[in-house]
């Protein structure tokens, strides 16, 4: 799901809820912190209970290198859209929150052979332009969301908002080979001793925190 696959989506949610809960009033926020800058839609239905849409970003970047004679270029996109339901059990700004989290979060890692040679694993291959090793950690595209937070609720005029919660769910982590190195037979056994502590250190990644404030204005 790309940035703006998550912004229709998003946007989609928020008529939805304005439909749903018009009798309230709406609460448009922009927020800041993990997992970045973020802009949403706030409609309580009921003293106790709020709908949200919102999208938050940190963006994409690219980098490329070269060192030894192998290229090397990242890339990395941290975006995210989440449905969100807010209860208030208390009469009070405090909160819990739960819903689903759609992800756009992947750094892909290219190594190229350039020409010149790849060490991967247990052997130094000789490589062409064309030969190189892609690596992609993935987080779930779509991911249960739990939390906290205080904000929200109804009201009108400015509003103060924070969140402390995750998105749960386990990154992966995968290798390719391409051109003429993707051919040899013991490749992908390198490949797999290559990834070893890489894959055990992602395995460890079983949420994206959030950690944000927020300021909106109710209307």
């Amino acid at each position: 799901m790309n940035l703006r696959s998550l912004r229709t989506s998003t946007a989609v949610a928020a008529l939805g809820l304005v439909a749903f809960g018009s009798a309230q009033a709406t609460e448009l926020y922009l927020g800041l912190g993990l997992p970045g800058v973020g802009l949403g839609l706030a409609q309580p239905v009921s003293p106790s209970f709020t709908l949200r849409a919102d999208v938050f970003t940190l963006g994409s970047r690219d980098v490329t290198e070269t060192e030894s004679g192998i290229r090397y270029t990242g890339n990395y996109k941290l975006q995210r859209a989440a449905l969100l339901a807010d209860w208030f059990p208390f009469s009070g700004s405090f909160r819990l929150t739960g819903g689903a989290a759609f992800n756009a979060y992947k750094i892909a890692l290219d190594a190229s052979g350039a020409g010149g040679t790849l060490t991967i694993g247990d052997r130094t291959y000789t490589t062409t332009a064309a030969d190189g090793l892609n690596v992609q950690v993935k987080f779930p595209k779509t991911a249960p969301y739990l939390g906290i937070g205080w904000g929200h609720q109804t009201g009108s005029g400015f509003r103060f908002s924070a969140d402390i919660g995750a998105a749960i769910g386990r990154a992966t982590v995968t290798a390719v080979a391409r051109g003429q190195l993707a051919a040899q037979p013991d490749i992908q056994a390198n490949i797999n001793k290559e990834l070893v502590e890489l894959r055990d250190g992602v395995g460890k990644i079983r949420a994206i925190p959030q950690l944000s404030i927020g300021l909106g204005y109710s209307f």
